[in-house]
């Protein structure tokens, strides 16, 4: 599915975030920067253990910051690795709000074009996917870009593509 947004095209779809091709992908973090599993493994595994070690050099951050990285041997540019939980591996709906726009405000200021998002918080955090769509596209439409024309939600399970589906075309027909 596409639309826009504030003229920027938004696009939802089913497939693996390493393998988009955006200016930016962003890692759903811990605020140690640390990469384990889900997103944030399997970013590191195709993109280096560099994306890591360069991302750990940088925290720890607050719960909801984001910082930006190169994204070692992955197709995007850098990565941006949003702290949607604490060391608990816990989220929350103001934790995954802040988050996404410290992605985006990151992502803008570094002068990237095209950003894609995995659903922040639904993985190893444990956060309702229709809750989790809810907060972000809410989140991109306050969002007021210089630079990104493109959002690219990618969605790696049935559940969270139709989550983010139903609630996109509960918004934006």
């Amino acid at each position: 599915m596409q639309f826009f947004v504030n003229n920027i095209e938004v696009e939802i779809k089913k497939g693996d975030i390493t393998e988009e091709c955006v200016d930016a992908i962003v890692n759903a973090a811990n605020n140690r920067l640390w990469m384990g599993g889900g997103v944030a493994g399997a970013i590191k595994r195709k993109g280096g253990s560099e994306i890591e070690n360069e991302a750990v050099s940088k925290g720890p951050v607050k719960t909801g910051e984001a910082v930006l990285t190169t994204a070692g041997k992955l197709k995007a540019k850098y990565v941006i690795h949003a702290a949607v939980m604490g060391q608990d591996l816990r989220t929350d709906a103001q934790k995954i709000a802040l988050a996404t726009e410290s992605a985006l405000r990151c992502a803008d200021t570094a002068g990237a074009t095209s950003i894609a998002f995995p659903a922040l918080g639904t993985g190893v955090g444990g956060f309702d996917y229709t809750a989790c769509a809810q907060i972000m596209l809410s989140q991109i439409e306050k969002f007021r870009a210089k630079n990104i024309r493109r959002i690219v939600f990618v969605l790696y399970s049935d559940e969270a593509f139709e989550a983010f589906l139903n609630v996109a075309r509960e918004k934006h027909g």
